[in-house]
């Protein structure tokens, strides 16, 4: 099993302490978080795609390029790139470059995003945005494999004969699809063959569970050979500390604040106490056992083989989020390694088997 350290970079006041962090210190804190993640021998650092508060992670490859010069071996993940936004040769232009800096480190998690604010800002409707997706998908596509595009399109400009530069590194780029409770994404990534990453985060196992069993129908009907599947699951939140007693009374005042921004923001409450959030949702809090335990059972589940934690401290001590993921590397990653295998690719950067035509 393989795991990843993500951030959405959200900036909001901390949900203990009240304090809003400067923008220019919350960034910092992401640059310091992905460092962190490769001293600790995480696999992957993850960066969101959002357009809309209480978010400042507009501009994943800007922050992302800077990772990647941070650091020598991570691989560099978006999570999500919301292509239904975007314009798909500009997010190419962008993400190829990303691939060279980061010497061919870069996977993508591609997503319709969410939130009417950033659909508004991008006069993107709740009745095109899969087919703005889908469409930007299948440009980007080809694009990254082949040297001239011509494509009918709807959303942009229609394409004849069109040369991208630069060539990307990697030839092709690992595009996973990230899905909530979709079946859109997951049609698009099984008609594909491409790995899917399931947001796991807001509700229990059942609604996540149903849509990886309809994308392995799908993949199948597709064609496609079921022992290449590739499924990553997200993490509803982490803390890990040697008793689950420790874990929980941590943790608690760090949910009912959380839960408190939900009631006032009129969001839905799926959990309305820390006991049932550490039961049944995702969320990996307790004794490195507990946590062992809880993947298992959501592996019997969806049969993943990379999981996502949440990079932040939001709302921990600096020290005790630091010594919560040092346990997790030291006392659950190695057994999860061990039980689970790892996705059926390789993991290391795919250089392209020949360098770009020379132009005069």
């Amino acid at each position: 099993m393989k795991f990843l350290a993500i951030t959405l970079i959200v900036h909001r006041p901390d949900p203990v302490t009240g304090i809003l962090k400067p923008t220019h210190d919350r960034f910092r804190e992401v640059l310091d978080n992905a460092v962190l993640a490769e001293e600790l021998g995480f696999d992957g650092f993850g960066v969101g795609e959002r357009h809309e508060r209480p978010f400042i992670s507009s501009s994943p490859t800007v922050v992302l390029s800077h990772v990647a010069a941070l650091t020598r071996r991570i691989r560099l993940f978006t999570a999500v790139t919301t292509l239904s936004l975007l314009d798909p040769v500009r997010a190419y232009e962008d993400y190829a470059t990303l691939d060279h800096l980061s010497e061919g480190r870069l996977d993508l998690i591609i997503g319709k995003g969410n939130g009417a604010a950033q659909r508004e800002l991008f006069h993107v409707t709740p009745e095109d945005q899969w087919d703005r997706n889908a469409e930007s998908y299948e440009v980007f596509r080809r694009l990254w494999r082949e040297d001239r595009v011509t494509a009918r399109t709807r959303f942009r400009p229609e394409l004849t004969d069109a040369e991208v530069w630069p060539r990307p590194y990697q030839r092709p780029v690992r595009v996973w699809h990230g899905s909530a409770t979709s079946r859109e994404s997951v049609d698009l990534a099984a008609r594909y063959g491409d790995p899917l990453f399931s947001a796991n985060v807001t509700n229990p196992i059942e609604p996540y569970a149903e849509l990886i069993r309809y994308y392995r129908e799908r993949w199948e009907h597709h064609g496609h050979d079921p022992a290449d599947i590739a499924v990553g699951a997200g993490s509803a939140g982490l803390y890990v500390a040697p008793t689950s007693q420790q874990a929980v009374e941590v943790y608690r005042p760090l949910f009912e604040s959380n839960l408190a921004f939900q009631k006032k923001a009129g969001l839905p409450v799926v959990f309305e106490t820390v006991e049932d959030f550490v039961d049944r949702s995702s969320a990996l809090i307790g004794s490195p056992q507990q946590v062992i335990d809880k993947v298992h059972r959501y592996h019997e589940q969806f049969g993943h083989t990379v999981l996502h934690l949440h990079a932040d401290a939001s709302g921990l001590t600096d020290t005790r989020h630091r010594d919560s993921l040092e346990l997790f590397q030291s006392a659950v990653a190695p057994v999860l390694r061990r039980d689970i295998p790892d996705p059926p690719f390789d993991w290391a950067p795919v250089r392209p088997a020949t360098e770009e035509p020379a132009h005069v």
